[in-house]
């Protein structure tokens, strides 16, 4: 330090400029943020508030999530992997038949089998149409379903399907009978009374059924047929029953005489025809047709051998005539 004082002045000076270059660090990210956008400053701060946030929340998040995460996915590419490569009902019989297998090992297995009714359909048809294997459990075994099932087949119009536990099953359905023989657009099935299709062919056991043909018949058959067997000398020559636009009629008797009946009153009209064959032979003459739709009048007509000799006669008669008078 000299008498001027230049030694204070220069320590001072280097003190300034010591401070400054220590003070640098500071007020360079001051510099930054003052040099910086409003827009990259704002938008700096959303993104640090943003990560904040979440790694609050993932430290929030209970332990083994990534696991059960994990899991999710892997069910999820196995699902993705059943449905897409159509495996789903192969998976199902799969886990029915564990289920089932489980239940039998703890004593439900169906010991016992008790089937009443079936006549038409075997009892094979009819456990394996109610879903009754030899691996199926009485436990898992759904009845109102199988009920439902039997139901379906034509056959049957009732079921009963009782799970009796811990191992008997009792089955009781009730069969439609064959009742008549239905034609229609040249096919030919056996129904039911109440109009049924049973079996879409004819077998020999049938073929003494009534035959009805015709639209409609199917239904209106068994109040029609119920009708006829009043009459037992029209229903032993009866072949068939043939419903015309679903409105009335016609019977077909097996010397081919086809009989018209009227839409209404049909028994009036049955009583007519009974009465005209017993008094005047009228179905074993040579006709083809009797019309009863009008209540005041028959109609008949004959067949042509008749016609020709009923003809032949008309003109002999005129002749005999013609001779008499001259």
């Amino acid at each position: 330090m000299d008498g001027g004082g230049r030694l204070d002045q220069s320590m001072m000076r280097s003190g300034l400029s010591e401070v400054g270059e220590a003070g640098a660090p500071i007020d360079e990210p001051a510099v930054a943020r003052v040099g910086a956008t409003p827009r990259r400053r704002f938008f700096g701060m959303a993104y640090r508030g943003l990560a904040g946030r979440w790694r609050s929340r993932l430290k929030r998040l209970p332990s083994g999530i990534g696991i059960a995460g994990s899991v999710l996915l892997l069910a999820g590419a196995l699902g993705y992997g059943v449905v897409k490569g159509q495996h789903l009902p192969d998976l199902i019989t799969w886990f029915k038949d564990a289920r089932d297998s489980a239940a039998n090992t703890v004593g439900f297995r169906i010991a016992a089998i008790s089937l009443t009714g079936s006549k038409e359909v075997s009892r094979e048809e009819i456990l394996t149409t109610a879903g009754v294997t030899g691996r199926a459990s009485l436990l898992f075994l759904d009845a109102d379903a199988a009920r439902t099932r039997l139901m379906a087949n034509p056959w049957i119009g009732d079921a009963a399907v009782l799970k009796l536990y811990p191992d008997r099953l009792q089955i009781t359905v009730t069969e439609r009978q064959a009742f008549a023989i239905w034609q229609k657009d040249g096919r030919v099935s056996v129904i039911a009374a109440d109009g049924t299709v049973l079996e879409p062919f004819v077998e020999r056991r049938y073929v003494g059924l009534p035959l009805v043909v015709g639209k409609g018949a199917e239904r209106s058959a068994k109040d029609f047929l119920t009708v006829i067997d009043r009459y037992p000398d029209i229903r032993s020559q009866l072949r068939a029953s043939i419903l015309v636009a679903e409105r009335r009629w016609n019977l077909r008797l097996a010397n081919g005489i086809d009989v018209r009946l009227p839409e209404t009153d049909v028994v009036a009209a049955l009583d007519r025809l009974v009465a005209l064959d017993h008094d005047k032979k009228l179905l074993t003459r040579d006709i083809t047709m009797v019309d009863l739709r009008l209540p005041d009048r028959v109609s008949v007509r004959l067949s042509d051998a008749a016609a020709q000799a009923r003809d032949e006669a008309l003109q002999a008669n005129k002749k005999k005539k013609k001779g008499g008078d001259a």
